[in-house]
């Protein structure tokens, strides 16, 4: 395997990595190329100059790997709409796929992001960094110039397995419309994802009689809330439907506290145990 990242060592095999990474010294300005077992390498530089970081970043990008830059930057928009962000120390990720994404410190989603197949760059501007993606279908440009760098890595990532989702409440909801008597004798799904004002009905359907019953689905034991949120949608459908018959609420979990199992009672609502698929109980 040999990767064209920037460093006094550029090419190996993968024969010539121990099992225990090795870590090389890259040259003056103190860059250091790491290589581990199956042939995966990092180059990484912290606090590097502009030019240098331009180069970690360019010569990575040219290489299909995946690129972090970390520092002090601001962050531009311009597409379906635009935004700018301020100065603030800011983690950027560039994908080989294309895909871009900006993060702070906080939260699980980018403050901003450009889907696979765009066109990076990193370029110097007035001497600073900056890093841009860009789409032309439809046109959208992400702009990101870095008034200090703290941390550049590339990384030759390879993954070849598909993500295998087990126990989510995805599994549950394909077990019961696959087979609707997991949830009684009868019962007929009629919607998935059902608006009501109160929010969206994980399955909506009808018993045997006819009458119309929201399904809530839990993948694992829980406790007052999820039986607040089950009435709210059943409320929420009872004036919806204008229907001569209260609506049904079932919630469907592996378990429920004892609270909980009162609460259901006192609102009549119904429980059904089901565990999803490959997972085990989990009582917090």
């Amino acid at each position: 395997m040999s990767c064209g990242f920037r460093g006094e060592v550029r090419t190996w095999s993968s024969t010539d990595c121990s099992s225990v990474a090795r870590f090389l010294p890259a040259g003056p300005q103190g860059r250091t190329v790491t290589v581990v077992d199956e042939g995966l390498r990092l180059e990484t530089s912290q606090h590097p100059d502009h030019e240098t970081a331009r180069d970690v970043v360019s010569e990575a990008i040219e290489a299909g790997a995946l690129v972090t830059v970390v520092g002090r930057c601001t962050v531009d928009y311009e597409g379906r709409a635009s935004s700018t962000l301020g100065p603030g120390e800011r983690l950027v990720m560039l994908k080989p796929d294309g895909a871009a994404l900006v993060h702070t410190d906080e939260g699980q989603q980018p403050v901003n992001w450009q889907p696979p197949d765009c066109e990076h760059e990193a370029t110097l501007v007035d001497g600073r960094l900056l890093v841009e993606s860009h789409r032309e279908t439809p046109e959208e440009h992400l702009a990101v110039s870095f008034e200090s760098v703290l941390e550049v890595s590339a990384y030759g990532l390879t993954d070849e397995r598909d993500l295998s989702l087990e126990g989510t409440e995805e599994d549950l909801r394909q077990r019961i419309l696959d087979d609707p008597t997991l949830i009684e004798t009868g019962f007929v799904p009629l919607a998935t994802e059902r608006q009501t004002p109160a929010g969206a009905v994980d399955i909506y359907g009808e018993d045997g009689d006819g009458r119309a019953v929201a399904v809530e689905l839990k993948r694992r034991r829980v406790g007052p809330d999820a039986v607040g949120q089950l009435g709210r949608y059943v409320d929420a459908m009872d004036r919806d439907l204008h229907a001569d018959t209260d609506v049904r609420g079932i919630l469907v979990a592996p378990s429920v506290t004892d609270r909980a199992s009162r609460l259901l009672a006192e609102r009549g609502l119904e429980f059904v145990p089901l565990t999803p698929t490959g997972a085990a109980e989990c009582d917090t």
